[in-house]
């Protein structure tokens, strides 16, 4: 099989002319993929690296999943939530729950306040030490 140098260089200069980063072109005899790596001029970098990203941290006391699994934050699907924001809520009191390989672990929290943010969404997974809420 020979390789059609005429056809990569067209396939390569289609990256250019349509500014794409990756192109596949096939046929029944013939597979080729052509693409160019993401390099940013030193210019580029220079400004990335002035800008700062400003993250806004939530005040209060997070309260971090024990483990890794499912949260779920009321004891049953369409059930009551266990807490909400806005809510108080007091050491010991269930926040939601976390289930792994069919146990459902219930997350006290450790403490007395007010609920200021739920972190996770019903049902979706968290890692261990992952915040799950805090709590003003």
């Amino acid at each position: 099989m020979k390789i059609d140098k005429k056809l990569i260089k067209e396939l390569t200069d289609y990256l250019d002319e349509f500014n794409l980063s990756e192109l596949e072109y096939g046929n029944s005899e013939i597979k080729i993929k052509v693409s160019k790596a993401n390099s940013f001029s030193p210019k580029i970098q220079t400004e990335l690296k002035k800008q700062q990203v400003e993250v806004s941290k939530p005040e209060g006391n997070e309260v971090a999943s024990p483990i890794i699994g499912t949260a779920y934050l009321a004891p049953e699907p369409g059930g009551k939530k266990f807490t909400e924001v806005g809510k108080k809520i007091k050491k010991g009191d269930t926040v939601m729950i976390v289930e792994a390989m069919k146990t459902m672990n219930h997350v006290p929290s450790p403490y007395d306040g007010i609920v200021k943010e739920i972190c996770v969404d019903d049902g979706s997974p968290v890692e261990f030490g992952q915040i799950i809420a805090i709590i003003n």
